[in-house]
């Protein structure tokens, strides 16, 4: 990895977490799922967990920091990790990718309600008290994609295709 894509994977990761931080009054609204899965389609699986592992400790270091970071680090790995998968292999058109991104917020939810199963013990009643909540996140992953996934695949197209041929070009 050269100096030039950790820069644009810290610019990535400020706008994750300035946004993050602007959107804190909507509960579980945030562009910060929709950033990892546009990063991991055009710059790979690696560059989105890297991204993940950023965004969850600057953040939380603004929003408070505990036991769910680990956990959020987990659940936007995957949600990268699999949309490195996607945009690795195949090529995929703006409507899949959102509704990657809502069955995403539904599965972020579900990784942060194992917090609450570590500590206490009780799962499902916290998984069900979150599904609003997850439904906001999922809803806000969709609209961030459609606002966010033109302008950001623009650049990150330009970059990924000349310089590490990442994105999928078939």
């Amino acid at each position: 990895m050269n100096t030039y894509k950790l820069t644009l994977l810290a610019i990535l990761a400020a706008l994750a977490v300035v946004g993050r931080f602007v959107f804190s009054f909507l509960p579980n609204v945030q562009p910060v799922t929709a950033i990892i899965i546009v990063c991991g389609l055009f710059l790979g699986p690696l560059a989105a967990i890297i991204l993940a592992i950023l965004t969850a400790f600057l953040s939380n270091m603004l929003l408070g920091i505990g036991l769910w970071t680990i956990w959020q680090v987990v659940g936007w790995g995957i949600i990268g990790l699999i949309s490195g998968v996607i945009g690795k292999y195949m090529k995929v058109s703006i409507l899949p990718i959102i509704i990657f991104a809502i069955f995403s917020g539904y599965f972020y939810g579900f990784i942060i309600s194992l917090t609450t199963y570590q500590v206490t013990g009780m799962f499902w009643p916290y998984y069900v008290a979150g599904l609003p909540f997850d439904t906001y996140h999922a809803i806000g992953n969709g609209i961030f994609i459609a606002f966010l996934y033109p302008t950001m695949s623009y650049f990150l197209k330009k970059y990924a295709n000349k310089r590490f041929f990442l994105y999928n070009t078939n």
